[in-house]
């Protein structure tokens, strides 16, 4: 044999593979920051719980903005988490999270209940932190965004 490799077309089962794989690694991601969150009072205590918390919300909406657009750029994600995170702070100026804060749960961990402004940088925080590992985890170089290893990851 001559050594040269052989190169196939891919598969649309390849695309298909590749499609869920997008959307699963920022699924799995939000699932291990949801319990990051849920569990970080119980180990952390005072201001450092509070801001960590608030750092890991912003993580969840990255990862979670990348479950619904998966060929988001990372910093495209990052500037919504931490837009959408901003909002939900500011929405708190209302009082209707409060509000339903007081008869749900969920409306009280989704929508927080009282406005603090210490929260918004710690939101840009997390943004920041969910584009660090997400370029970290995907591929770079020329190719790279057309699904095509990076030149430097070629044989």
């Amino acid at each position: 044999m001559s050594g040269a490799r052989e190169t196939t077309a891919p598969s649309r089962d390849d695309g298909v593979a590749s499609a869920l794989l997008r959307r699963a690694v920022p699924a799995v991601a939000a699932v291990l920051t949801v319990i990051a969150g849920l569990s970080v009072r119980s180990v952390l205590t005072g201001d450092v719980a509070k801001y960590a918390g608030d750092a890991l919300y912003a993580l969840l909406i990255f990862w979670l903005v990348l479950v619904v657009a998966p060929r988001t750029r990372g910093w495209v994600a990052a500037v919504v988490a931490c837009g959408f995170s901003v909002a939900i702070e500011l929405f708190q100026l209302t009082g209707v999270p409060a509000t339903l804060g007081a008869h749900s749960t969920l409306a009280r961990l989704v929508l927080g209940t009282t406005f603090n402004a210490p929260d918004l940088p710690w939101y840009a925080v997390g943004a920041a932190v969910g584009w660090a590992v997400r370029r970290l985890m995907v591929p770079r170089g020329p190719g790279a965004r057309a699904g095509r290893p990076s030149a430097h990851r070629r044989a």
